[in-house]
């Protein structure tokens, strides 16, 4: 169980996550400004959700449990109104009136569990609110980088197709003037057809991302371009703060000790205090009198249905903290390998940036002899396409680069930012 001075902590932060996420969805239900960073599209998609749709109503179920556990009574008080007469056999005028209300009563200790299980009901849904955000977070982070990865890509063919038609178009010149061979001119225009060909393959491919990336907006217009400068920041050293899953697990295992502690404190039906009046007379003519009665209903007994409901809350708190330890150590490991893997992906740039100039530089060199006639067009081709390959692998690490740092956040709990 929880110290008593965590309840407070956790309702302020149950009240304030709830606010914010509610506030967050109203605001993208209206808006119809394109996203334009990682964070904008988390917040359209959220909006999306049916957790985030039906979060007021289920605040309002919070609050409502809270409003019961306070109350004077655990039900409401019931009316009684009853007549008796003689009319229909003897008709002596005998005739009585009694009017009650019958009030159930707390169990022993039982107001005070209903209370602590609606204070971990209202921490519960926050943390299961913060919860489905994250695991919203990691599909709307996959499909975004993966969609950065195919424009990059349909980017950098487009490119190859340019310096492709510009040599064929060199060629083709330098073939119409005697100075190169026809089997020179159809390689540079097999050239050009493999280009089109790759940009092509990569045009639906960046298109295929895109609509999977929009899907999860329903329908909401996003950017036409990627932007590869949307880079999340990398964790701080604060940035440590609880994960939303194991915190959503922690208060899962709460609500079940509770209520298994309230399932034990509600053993037999509530009591009930009854308080009537009676006015009667015995026969016609005679004057009525009027009594008050005060008496008390205690049940006795307790039901099997009472030793299920024990043992099924249990039975949830063992599996919660088991769960629980499962998780925790998962996700530190998780969190170990993301940074392990930020580290060999900003490696990883390095050289593929290094390559790329030392590509783009040599790709200068042969041109320049290509024109000069010191180097044949296979020689051309070849260095083309290792500095065009150079230049996609820079990009493609520079994409990877910040989807691992934003694989990283998401192990540390994070939402995009």
């Amino acid at each position: 169980m929880h110290p008593k001075t965590r309840i407070p902590i956790r309702l302020r932060q149950a009240v304030l996550a709830i606010t914010v996420a509610g506030m967050n969805a109203g605001t993208y239900a209206q808006s119809t400004k394109p996203p334009a960073s990682l964070k904008d599209l988390f917040d359209a998609a959220w909006a999306q959700q049916p957790e985030s749709q039906a979060l007021l109503a289920r605040r309002d179920a919070v609050q409502a449990q809270r409003r019961a556990a306070a109350a004077w009574a655990p039900e409401a008080p019931a009316l009684e109104v009853t007549h008796k007469t003689d009319r229909l056999n003897r008709n002596n005028g005998a005739r009585e009136f009694e009017v009650g209300i019958a009030i159930p009563l707390w169990l022993p200790g039982e107001q005070r569990g209903s209370s602590a299980l609606a204070d971990a009901e209202a921490a519960a849904l926050a943390s299961r609110v913060e919860a489905a955000r994250l695991r919203l977070a990691a599909t709307v982070r996959e499909a975004w980088w993966n969609w950065q990865l195919a424009h990059t890509g349909a980017e950098m063919a487009r490119a190859q197709l340019d310096n492709a038609r510009r040599i064929a178009a060199d060629v083709a010149r330098r073939a119409k003037a005697g100075d190169l061979a026809r089997a020179d001119q159809h390689q540079a225009d097999g050239a050009v057809a493999a280009a089109e060909a790759s940009v092509a393959q990569s045009g639906a491919g960046a298109t295929t991302a895109l609509q999977q990336l929009k899907a999860l907006t329903g329908g909401v217009a996003l950017p036409t371009l990627a932007d590869t400068s949307s880079a999340e920041p990398e964790p701080a050293p604060e940035d440590t703060s609880a994960h939303p899953a194991l915190s959503e697990l922690q208060d899962r295992a709460t609500v079940a000790e509770r209520t298994a502690a309230l399932a034990a404190r509600q053993s037999r039906a509530n009591p009930e205090l009854m308080l009537s009046t009676t006015r009667d007379r015995g026969a016609l003519g005679e004057r009525y009198d009027q009594t008050i009665t005060l008496g008390i209903r205690i049940p006795l007994g307790a039901s099997p249905r009472h030793d299920s409901r024990v043992a099924a809350a249990r039975a949830d708190a063992v599996e919660a903290q088991a769960q629980l330890a499962l998780d925790r150590a998962r996700l530190q490991s998780e969190r170990e390998a993301a940074a392990v893997r930020v580290d060999a992906a900003r490696a990883q740039l390095a050289a593929t940036e290094r390559r790329s100039t030392l590509a783009r530089e040599t790709r200068g060199f042969f041109d320049k002899s290509f024109r000069l006639g010191e180097t044949d067009l296979p020689t051309r081709l070849r260095i083309e396409a290792e500095a065009t390959e150079a230049e996609r692998q820079a990009a493609r690490s520079r994409i990877e680069l910040a989807a691992a740092i934003s694989a990283w956040r998401q192990a540390l709990g994070l939402l995009p930012q």
